[in-house]
């Protein structure tokens, strides 16, 4: 039996972590992947986050993780499939344990949108990247595509060319979403080309991506664009596949809380880019985390 189980290890949860431990609440972080950090890890530069302009997302997320484990958070590997309540307890449940705490933080993050076009499913990882910091070592000297248009294509975009020969940005209206800074950044660039007003309808390729179909909204025409690779941008959804009937979410799946954590079920709170909020950052993350245990502590008082 813990006071508190928080669902994830990126951000938020470690924020939550820190916060919980110093409060004295016996607390247990379950995390499904090998390693904490959340998106961040995948994250080439961080320069917007407080105090550490320019810090490497990798780094970032280990320094995260080795705070929670100086204060002795105790964590366990496991995918969480769904929570449920007992005698006035929440239970969580993993494919291996089952948990039982008074409170609930989930955490638990979010993940990369798609396309859902032909061609994406087949070539994933055979020239479709999700994570250009993960994969753009691979397309050195090659032309590749980013699909999207806000903060996190344009900064793909930036980082790709740095190494890669040619950089299309494809974006579906006339101007981007992303910051100013990043736009001014991207458009000084010599080697990305912007490709505006379209869509990608298909990607092509045998044994690995050969090129995009592309449909121009403005002009009503299809076209096809030759690239090497393509890194998709464009959004992401939230991970609350095993929380659906846990609390209520809102029409894009995200679970409503406000910036108190709390959610209309007593005892579970939702922190993170996993609930409805207007902006979705590492300093935001990490501040759901301290407010989520505030609330935690009004609640088990």
């Amino acid at each position: 039996m813990y006071d508190l189980i928080i669902i994830g290890s990126g951000p938020a949860g470690l924020s939550a972590a820190v916060y919980a431990k110093r409060a004295g609440l016996s607390t247990l972080v379950l995390e499904k992947n090998p390693m904490s950090g959340g998106q961040v890890l995948n994250t080439y530069e961080v320069d917007n986050y407080l105090g550490m302009p320019g810090i490497n997302g990798f780094d970032l997320g280990m320094q995260f993780r080795e705070h929670a484990d100086r204060l002795g958070v105790e964590f366990v590997e496991a995918d969480v499939r769904g929570i449920g309540t007992c005698n006035g307890f929440h239970i969580v449940k993993t494919a291996r344990h089952t948990f039982r705490a008074r409170a609930i933080i989930i955490a638990a993050g979010a993940a990369h949108r798609k396309l859902a076009v032909p061609g994406e499913e087949r070539l994933a990882g055979r020239g479709i990247s999700y994570c250009a910091t993960c994969d753009g070592a691979f397309f050195r000297g090659k032309t590749v595509a980013v699909i999207g248009g806000g903060d996190v294509a344009v900064e793909d975009a930036i980082f790709l060319a740095r190494s890669c020969k040619k950089v299309y940005v494809v974006h579906r209206r006339e101007e981007l979403r992303a910051a100013k800074i990043l736009q001014n950044k991207l458009f000084s660039l010599p080697n990305v080309e912007m490709v505006w007003n379209c869509t990608v309808s298909e990607i092509e390729g045998g044994e690995q991506v050969t090129g995009i179909v592309l449909w121009d909204r403005k002009e009503e025409e299809r076209r096809q664009l030759a690239v090497d690779g393509v890194f998709i941008a464009v959004g992401i959804v939230p991970n609350t596949k095993a929380f659906l009937d846990v609390a209520p979410t809102d029409e894009n799946g995200y679970l409503e809380a406000g910036e108190d954590c709390r959610t209309s079920v007593p005892g579970i709170f939702a922190a993170g880019d996993i609930r409805t909020k207007r902006l979705r950052q590492i300093v935001t993350a990490v501040s759901d985390g301290a407010n989520a245990v505030a609330s935690v502590q009004e609640y088990l008082m």
